[in-house]
């Protein structure tokens, strides 16, 4: 029987969870399928019984979950039809995909697996709790286009492992590890919808930059010198929308550039990145708010927070290095 389950299903940017504690393989095997992809589940060893932990969510086009099974399992899948990683906190996965040989993930290097072949989880420890991400293969392949500018001309097929030890994949696996930590929090960053996009796409880039394919080094390469228009169409979009959930790459769409080039070519001429710019406009907007608000019917958290500012003394900070007083001063100015 489940000890506790919960599923809920949330508008804007909450995504979707599931929550189960279970010993009866029926539900776990139900609770995989439902979140990520259907299996076939094998207890190894008949003297430890299943005792799974799961706690997963859907944010944008990820899945992303913290999960362990408590005894030693042999999973199966079909073609994911998802770029997906397994990243081990505790205990090791050995795994194969394909036609590949056996290999096992550990907390210092992770399985990645493509969207295609048949997919064996040969051994998931009972030791084993890890962080699984799925992530939907359209978005990541047009982000990755986005970055470089151009159309792919082959399958993006993404290096087994990744390397968690230090690197950009050290970092991936913090902020996944993040993600994670706040889906249970109905107040936390995961319900604010200007940092959700921005997260979002944080982390297809991280993905990108922390495995290899063949377009990795082009990610690396200088952008090229360019025409300032497309800085000046961001930068009027950015004023004139301010509330709006912006990405990098979609600001690079808006520009008809890559997200490369608008991240380079706008810190020469601006100084600062399009987010960067962005969170500029968003604090004087909320210098405004501040400015005509009733002090007895207003806090400054409300106001930061629906600009997105979701770290009160980081942003109090920035504010007065800004205007040269804080916000609650502005506030009390009226």
């Amino acid at each position: 029987m489940a000890e506790n389950a919960e599923s809920a299903a949330r508008t804007g940017p909450a995504p979707a969870r599931l929550a189960l504690r279970t010993a009866d393989l029926d539900e776990a095997r139900s609770a995989i399928g439902t979140m990520y992809y259907d299996p076939r589940i094998d207890l190894l060893d008949s003297r430890r019984p299943l005792d799974t932990d799961f706690s997963m969510a859907r944010l944008g086009p990820f899945t992303v979950g913290e999960l362990c099974c408590g005894a030693d399992v042999r999973m199966r899948f079909e073609d994911l039809r998802a770029y997906h990683v397994d990243l081990p906190l505790t205990g090791r996965l050995a795994w194969r995909q394909g036609a590949q040989q056996t290999r096992l993930a550990t907390p210092d290097r992770a399985a990645v697996f493509q969207p295609e072949g048949r997919t064996t989880l040969e051994r998931w420890d009972g030791a084993c709790r890890l962080l699984a991400v799925k992530v939907a293969p359209e978005a990541l392949v047009r982000h990755l286009e986005l970055l470089v500018g151009d159309s792919l001309r082959a399958p993006l097929r993404l290096a087994p492992t990744m390397d968690l030890t230090a690197g950009p994949g050290r970092s991936w696996a913090r902020l996944v590890r993040l993600v994670t930590d706040e889906i249970d929090d109905d107040h936390g960053l995961l319900r604010q919808p200007l940092l959700a996009a921005e997260l979002q796409d944080s982390l297809l880039t991280g993905l990108l930059l922390a495995t290899g394919h063949p377009w990795r080094e082009a990610l690396d390469r200088p952008a090229p010198h360019g025409f300032a228009h497309p800085v000046k169409r961001v930068v009027e979009v950015i004023r004139g929308r301010p509330e709006h959930p912006f990405t990098t790459t979609e600001l690079a769409e808006v520009g008809g550039v890559s997200a490369r080039w608008l991240q380079e070519v706008f810190r020469r001429q601006t100084g600062t990145t399009p987010m960067g710019y962005l969170r500029e406009v968003r604090m004087e907007r909320v210098r405004d708010e501040l400015l005509r608000a009733d002090p007895a019917a207003t806090t400054v958290s409300d106001v930061a927070y629906r600009w997105g500012f979701g770290h009160l003394g980081r942003f109090a900070d920035k504010y007065r290095a800004r205007f040269g007083e804080l916000p609650s001063q502005t506030l009390r100015s009226r």
